[in-house]
């Protein structure tokens, strides 16, 4: 029923993705001659070959981020103006453009999702070049080949930074640190090392009392890969030409033409505005913090004693300290007790099956609904050195029917970079890694729940970049939920249930300090936006981010803090000119959350709606129809405010 994932032989994959190029290009050939196209007879097929090759390159971009090594690194490397190359090939193809076009116009028997199938297409194809005289299509796939190359190298560099960076600390050096914090660390020499890897170096700047080692910490952090401030520089100044040679004025103007918000402008009043509300508060919450530090006499509170004296500040304010919640965060017992709150929530099954995996820490399962097997899930969520950081869904196949009739069933990976286990204890989490962990399944059901039949609007495909993260900020909501706790959070020794009154104080400490986060993005996504409203060099770049934070910020940034040369989301991800979507999603979370909320949490008539109208549909609508169909009305901001704790 599902394919393994064969995680060894790179070359030969690599091969097969270059004989797959060649194919899908006789192929498409043998499409247009046809005499006459349908939607059926030519999009189908055509859906179904780009889906396999997507696949296929799925599968080695996966294993360059979860096994990377020199060998995945120079193949993966070498495929990238490869396939940049057959894309912009493929979306300036004239004879293809018209014959979807012909379809459109011709077709009167169109499903909705077959409609919005051609209409993402035509409309990506206008984007790519179409129409264009050739010498501009030239630039135009050179551009996209120069720009998969520059991502590429900066994702790696800042990879390559952080793994070069380690300290060896002694047992003096490590006073403030949890025991499971220094079992992690130790080494067979009796000292302790930290790195520059998530788990690891947060780990030290919220416990670790020695100032001088968290500066340290902070500064390898926020200057880690310098030369990527030249490869950035590139990248605008490509994006630039490439919005121009479009028609656009600026980058901003190309990336929101695929998005649900309009214009640059309408996004910058949006976070402007929730700045007018939250910067006051979160004012008020740094001054209160300085006041607490100046008590503990710090007579100056810097940026890497922000994360100290927070959760120093929080464990006085409510008692409350991450640490002592792990014992009931055992990995195993999350996954499986989170999957118990989905099957009550939603009425879905998650069933562990054996199959090939790349790691043995890696964890797979087949989703049940009704007795129907209808996706697979793999998880891969401890940290290593060979993995990239952070978490993330990676979706491998989505789910469609061909043009014979035969159904595919979808697949999606999980990755996060939680703790390791060790011989002395097993992976304990956070609450905050319960909440990466939730945030990253809701994109995985997205995924994984879709009913759709066309491939390119299945799941998460086709859907606007700023409303993606609607489904993973919903359901990361319900961590924080206490009859959602009560069903995961047992003791990893005693199986004892996690005390009501540790649920009780870890709710009233959710949103401590929350204005300064909502803030930090807000800072975050306007930099990212302002970039991309001009052509800026890295000087530039500087002092629009030092603008922004002036504008934003409530805490002064170091000079040399340059988190613009690792900010991957937007010069390595999806995110750029998008990076304000993670706010405009949680708009839309927000609003669905609190109808589930308000009904008391596990309410079946509400889930299957929601099931209906967002899970089951992915990209086969527009994303803000698709939530007036569910909610019956446009999202509002009050219920924004309320899930950040900020009053309206």
């Amino acid at each position: 029923m599902f394919p393994n994932f064969i995680a060894n032989d790179l070359l030969k994959k690599e091969k097969t993705i270059l004989d797959k190029l060649q194919s899908n290009r006789t192929f498409i050939q043998n499409l247009l001659e046809k005499q006459h196209h349908s939607f059926l007879t030519f999009v189908k097929p055509y859906q179904r070959i780009q889906t396999e090759l997507s696949d296929l390159v799925t599968e080695i971009s996966h294993l360059n981020s979860v096994k990377n090594n020199e060998e995945s690194q120079t193949i993966y490397s070498r495929l990238l103006p490869v396939l940049s190359e057959y894309y912009s090939e493929l979306g300036q193809n004239e004879e293809i453009y018209q014959t979807l076009s012909e379809i459109q116009k011709s077709d009167k028997n169109l499903k909705p999702e077959e409609s919005k199938v051609l209409q993402n297409e035509l409309r990506d194809f206008r984007l790519a070049g179409v129409g264009l005289p050739n010498e501009k299509k030239d630039r135009l796939k050179e551009i996209n080949i120069q720009l998969s190359d520059l991502s590429n190298q900066f994702s790696q560099n800042v990879l390559n930074a952080t793994n070069a960076f380690t300290l060896t600390l002694t047992e003096e050096e490590v006073d403030g640190l949890p025991e499971s914090e220094k079992i992690s660390a130790k080494q067979e020499d009796g000292s302790y090392k930290f790195t520059l890897q998530y788990p690891s170096y947060i780990a030290f700047m919220t416990y670790g009392k020695n100032r001088e080692i968290r500066k340290k910490l902070y500064d390898a952090y926020v200057t880690r890969a310098p030369e990527n401030e030249d490869l950035l520089e590139k990248i605008l100044s490509l994006r630039n030409e490439e919005s121009n040679l479009l028609g656009f004025n600026h980058y901003a103007d190309l990336s929101l033409a695929s998005k649900v918000a309009d214009n640059p402008n309408q996004v910058i009043q949006f976070l402007n505005e929730l700045s007018k509300k939250a910067k006051p508060i979160a004012l008020k919450e740094y001054n209160e913090l300085k006041i607490f530090a100046n008590e503990q006499e710090l007579n100056e509170l810097e940026p890497y004693d922000l994360t100290f004296y927070s959760e120093a500040f929080k464990k006085v304010s409510f008692d409350y300290d991450e640490e002592k919640y792990r014992p009931y965060l055992e990995k195993e017992t999350v996954i499986r007790g989170s999957f118990d709150f989905l099957k009550k929530l939603l009425g879905i099954e998650f069933r562990e099956t054996k199959t090939e995996v790349w790691d043995p820490s890696v964890l797979c399962f087949d989703l049940i609904i009704e007795s129907e097997t209808r996706a697979r899930l793999y998880l891969d969520l401890e940290v290593r050195n060979d993995k990239k950081g952070g978490a993330w869904m990676h979706n491998w196949k989505p789910h469609f029917q061909d043009e014979s009739g035969k159904k595919e069933l979808p697949i999606a990976f999980v990755v996060a970079s939680f703790p390791k286990a060790t011989k002395d204890q097993p992976s304990l989490l956070r609450p905050s890694d319960v909440v990466t962990f939730f945030h990253e399944m809701g994109h995985a059901l997205h995924h994984l729940l879709s009913k759709v039949n066309e491939p390119f609007v299945s799941g998460v495909n086709g859907v606007e970049w700023d409303a993606v993260e609607f489904p993973s900020q919903f359901l990361e909501n319900f961590a924080y939920e206490p009859k959602v706790l009560e069903l995961f959070a047992k003791h990893y020794k005693t199986g004892e249930t996690i005390p009501k009154s540790y649920i009780d104080t870890m709710v009233k400490a959710k949103n401590f300090m929350s204005a300064m986060g909502v803030v930090r993005q807000i800072e975050f996504a306007l930099f990212d936006m302002k970039i991309h409203c001009e052509n800026p060099d890295k000087t530039r770049v500087q002092k629009i981010l030092n603008e922004v934070r002036e504008e934003v910020s409530v805490y002064k940034t170091p000079i040399y803090n340059k988190f613009q040369n690792s900010f991957s989301h937007i010069f390595a991800g999806g995110y750029a000119a998008g990076y304000y979507s993670y706010k405009w999603a949680e708009l839309l979370s927000a609003n669905a959350f609190y109808s589930f909320i308000d009904r008391g949490v596990f309410d079946l008539n509400l889930a299957e709606k929601f099931r209906k109208c967002i899970l089951e549909k992915g990209g086969s609508a527009n994303a803000m129809d698709l939530f007036r169909e569910f909610y019956g009305k446009d999202p509002e901001i009050d219920a924004l405010l309320r899930l950040n704790g900020i009053a309206a």
